[in-house]
């Protein structure tokens, strides 16, 4: 990765996590929000590949685990998504493929996080996990991040392709 990369990743990843505290969080909309740095997650990650999007990802999460108002065990969201960026790596996208598959990562990752998420605090007796809230949470979050996945993540991939090292340049 290069400088400008990291640098966009560190940005975005920041700017996201702030929305989502600061914005998104207090509103008040039905079942849980959408997961604005997941979604900005997936967006550099389909760009960046399994192996920076591990490591993108643990950076992501243990953003989310020490912004204010941490609720939960620190690292619970970096091992989230720390897996989810790789899985998102391996996407790849290109001319060929379709946007579809983008939108159905999206669904498919969000849910995946929800439930990775809700497990890690099955294990450690989350008192605060019930069925009814994980359900709630599921299907929520996978339905904003689906509504919101066209609007953010072109744009991210967008910003992410242009900080890419041309080899054809070199």
């Amino acid at each position: 990765m290069t400088v400008s990369r990291v640098l966009l990743t560190a940005m975005l990843l920041i700017s996201a996590a702030v929305v989502q505290v600061t914005v998104i969080n207090p509103l008040p909309l039905p079942g849980d929000g959408p997961d604005l740095v997941l979604l900005v997650l997936i967006g550099l990650t389909i760009v960046s590949g399994p192996l920076a999007g591990a490591i993108t990802g643990f950076a992501a999460g243990l953003l989310v685990d020490l912004m204010p108002p941490a609720a939960a065990e620190v690292g619970r969201w970096a091992l989230v998504f720390c897996l989810v960026g790789y899985l998102a790596g391996h996407i790849r996208m290109d001319d060929r493929r379709s946007p579809w598959i983008v939108l159905a990562a999206v669904g498919g990752l969000s849910a995946f996080a929800v439930t990775v998420y809700s497990a890690i605090g099955l294990l450690f007796s989350d008192q605060r996990l019930t069925a009814e809230l994980f359900v709630t949470a599921l299907v929520g979050t996978v339905l904003y991040d689906l509504l919101l996945a066209p609007f953010v993540i072109p744009v991210v991939m967008s910003l992410a392709k242009r900080t890419e090292t041309n080899p054809s340049r070199l």
